[in-house]
């Protein structure tokens, strides 16, 4: 059971939407936390960390309720990360004030490609006595890129790029560009860069097992399907 910020922030969706989401595969019976079919569900195997750096979420509609999203491994492992709902026009206030929290240093992790040319840019965080505050924009890549151009209060912060850092070995959706990687392969690989190795390590062994897990319950996924061929040769 772990009711993170990702959690509380599908309960607050779901208590003010009209209409149920429904993906596909809605019709399996899902555990309410990892949102993984119940026999796959590996909530008991988390395994929450300490970490000075913190992670805020800023999700597009409708991705708290998808299976496959990997934000919610960053809550599940780091207990103080935060998560919002995005909003073009109305930000949440809550969220406005976790920006200027001057307790921290807050990056917005995105592929530099993206940026423009005035954007303060740097591949490696400051590791000092000020933690670091990274946010992550969390959807496709097509929303993700949405959110990067239509959210103004994030204009100012410094773009942390990680372009060659990232691992691959996310394949439950596929991107449409080389540098863009799943959000929890990216919040592991920063935890590494800002010296979190232990919440780094811990992340991705979750990351993995929530892949195993997802792609277990999934035997008609392609990616299934070749691992499946591996281990039966």
């Amino acid at each position: 059971m772990t009711q993170n910020a990702v959690y509380h922030l599908r309960q607050k969706r779901l208590a003010l939407s009209t209409k149920p989401f429904k993906a596909r595969g809605c019709r399996v019976k899902r555990c309410q936390y990892c949102l993984l079919p119940i026999r796959q569900c590996f909530c008991a195997q988390t395994v929450p960390m300490n970490a000075k750096s913190q992670f805020c979420l800023i999700m597009f509609d409708g991705e708290v309720f998808k299976p496959s999203n990997t934000g919610k491994l960053i809550a599940d492992i780091l207990p103080n990360t935060l998560a919002f709902q995005w909003s073009r026009t109305d930000p949440d206030t809550q969220l406005l004030s976790v920006l200027q929290d001057p307790t921290r240093q807050p990056y917005l992790i995105f592929p530099e490609s993206y940026a423009q040319s005035q954007r303060i840019v740097v591949n490696q965080p400051n590791i000092s006595n000020k933690p670091a505050l990274f946010i992550l924009l969390d959807g496709t890549w097509p929303e993700a890129s949405k959110m990067f151009r239509k959210s103004p209060y994030l204009d100012n912060i410094p773009l942390l790029s990680i372009n060659t850092k990232a691992r691959t070995d996310y394949l439950l959706r596929t991107p449409s560009r080389e540098e863009q990687h799943c959000t929890a392969e990216i919040a592991a690989t920063v935890l590494e860069l800002a010296g979190d190795m232990d919440a780094s390590k811990q992340l991705f062994t979750h990351f993995n097992l929530f892949r195993h897990k997802y792609l277990e319950g999934k035997p008609s996924h392609p990616i299934a399907q070749q691992i499946l061929a591996k281990t039966t040769q």
